[in-house]
């Protein structure tokens, strides 16, 4: 069986070959920036976790594990967002977040309608919810992790995990309608 791209790009990384490391740079840097800047909102800090989850998978790259195509990207990522998460760890007291009392009572079925809305816009509104919100959201959106996994994760309690999930979800369905009204408006 041919070995694929990624397992011969992880032999030369495992080789501290330079050219596979500004490979694995060049092919991945993107989307880790993307998801970097979903967790931290200053740029120079996006920049600042991007460098040190390169550092940590070079200097962690023997403990990687090959398990079939895609897996070399999922470390990477994982390393990403771990990296995100201590660098808010380290920069704010995470357990105390903005609490909004004007949230409007959304049902729990309710989900942000997000259809003809530019990804970009999409992303801004995530990246402009509170910290704590915005960091429980993406665990639970895009990294796929139980409340229970968020509270271990975040050091906080599970209850405060589904209510911070719930109030950032509630912030998007208002962000969301305020676009939309905004967007008509310009067309009336």
């Amino acid at each position: 069986m041919e070995e694929s791209k990624e397992q011969i790009l992880v032999k030369r990384l495992l080789q501290k070959e330079e050219s596979a490391w500004k490979e694995l740079f060049g092919a991945y840097s993107g989307n880790l920036t993307y998801v970097c800047s979903r967790y931290v909102s200053e740029r120079e800090d996006v920049h600042d976790v991007l460098q040190n989850s390169f550092i940590k998978m070079f200097r962690s790259i023997e403990s990687f594990e090959y398990r079939g195509n895609g897996s070399l990207k999922a470390w990477v990522t994982r390393i990403t967002v771990n990296e995100a998460l201590k660098h808010i760890k380290q920069k704010n007291d995470f357990r105390s977040t903005v609490e909004v009392e004007e949230l409007p009572d959304i049902l729990d079925e309710e989900e942000p309608d997000f259809e003809e809305v530019p990804k970009t816009d999409i992303m801004e509104m995530i990246r402009s919810l509170p910290e704590g919100y915005r960091t429980v959201f993406n665990l639970y959106v895009f990294e796929k992790k139980s409340h229970k996994e968020i509270a271990e994760l975040l050091g906080i309690a599970e209850n405060s995990s589904a209510s911070q999930f719930h109030r950032a979800k509630g912030l998007l369905i208002q962000k969301v309608k305020e676009f939309k009204m905004s967007k008509k408006a310009q067309y009336e």
